[in-house]
């Protein structure tokens, strides 16, 4: 116990300000769990039980079906009555929807994908970088009765999908190598890179020419290029990427139909968010003489090894 001798120190001391506390003080555990919660379903994983919960939080069933009945009640929380299983409701769904209205990127960018799908018959869609990850905000598909289903809100990997590709080809060396530390460059297909230095310089080639190609890299029989969006700053923000079936988007139409116009897409695009084509990019370092050019093979595979190209009936 503090003693003031003199009594203007004692009152002085009670006059004081109460000290702030930090921020980080304020967190209230709770909360976290029950956020932690949510976070537990992503990518592929859509439902668990709730003792799959327990042993993923590292907390007591009891604790947890507390947290999962309110949120439930706020339906952020489903249940399905056949399997008991929790998966995310629709609460999250509305959530997303307005943080989407709400991007500048996905507001400006919706009429330029509807005029690239019209123009060449093919899914268009715009993607931002997510950590390690490339995400889909937007799409509009194909009218095609056979076409490739886009994955918005699904985590795809960088090194093997167009848009990131175009996402990251203009980072800096340091940038890229912290990337690919946290990345597992796996193969998905025969013609997927896993090398780390092979995929470094194929991103130099991809600056370079100022698009990036998925040549039946993440899904066979499926195509894609992507073209980097800039905004006021010349940052690289995000990216346009036309996908359709291989069988369809042929080395001729990609060359002189889909590359220009995801070019001009992104252009417009970055356009709308403050950037000039004047302003000087980041000097790209030249490409040595021996990496082969980021360009599709040739040869399309047979029809009857589409997996990701699918029907879908025509309205009636």
């Amino acid at each position: 116990m503090i003693s003031y001798q003199n009594p203007s120190y004692a009152e002085d001391a009670r006059n004081l300000p109460p000290a702030k506390k930090d921020k980080t003080d304020y967190i209230i555990q709770k909360v976290i769990q029950a956020l932690n919660i949510l976070e537990q379903f992503h990518d592929e994983v859509d439902e668990l039980s709730l003792s799959q919960l327990s042993r993923r939080l590292e907390m007591n069933e009891g604790s947890v079906e507390l947290l999962l009945a309110t949120l439930k009640s706020r339906n952020y929380i489903e249940q399905d009555r056949s399997t008991q299983g929790y998966r995310l409701g629709f609460k999250n769904l509305e959530l997303a929807q307005t943080v989407l209205k709400q991007t500048d990127l996905y507001r400006i960018s919706h009429p330029v994908l509807a005029q690239i799908a019209a123009e060449c018959g093919e899914t268009s869609a715009v993607a931002v970088l997510s950590r390690t990850h490339v995400v889909e905000l937007d799409a509009v598909h194909s009218e095609h009765p056979v076409q490739v289903v886009s994955r918005v809100g699904v985590h795809l990997p960088l090194h093997c999908t167009a848009a990131g590709k175009a996402l990251i080809a203009w980072e800096s060396d340091e940038t890229q190598d912290l990337l690919l530390k946290g990345m597992e460059l796996k193969r998905y297909t025969p013609n997927t890179i896993t090398g780390a230095e092979e995929l470094k310089l194929h991103l130099r080639r991809v600056a370079q020419q100022g698009y990036a190609l998925d040549d039946e890299e993440l899904d066979r029989d499926v195509r894609a290029v992507a073209a980097a969006i800039r905004d006021y700053s010349g940052r690289v923000v995000g990216a346009v990427v036309v996908t359709g079936p291989s069988f369809r988007i042929g080395v001729d139409r990609l060359e002189g139909e889909f590359i220009p116009l995801v070019q001009r897409g992104a252009r417009e695009i970055s356009a709308k968010l403050g950037y000039h084509l004047a302003e000087p990019q980041p000097p790209i370092d030249p490409a040595p003489e021996d990496v082969p050019p980021a360009a599709p093979s040739a040869q399309p595979r047979a029809a009857s090894q589409r997996r990701k190209a699918v029907r879908t009936p025509r309205a009636a």
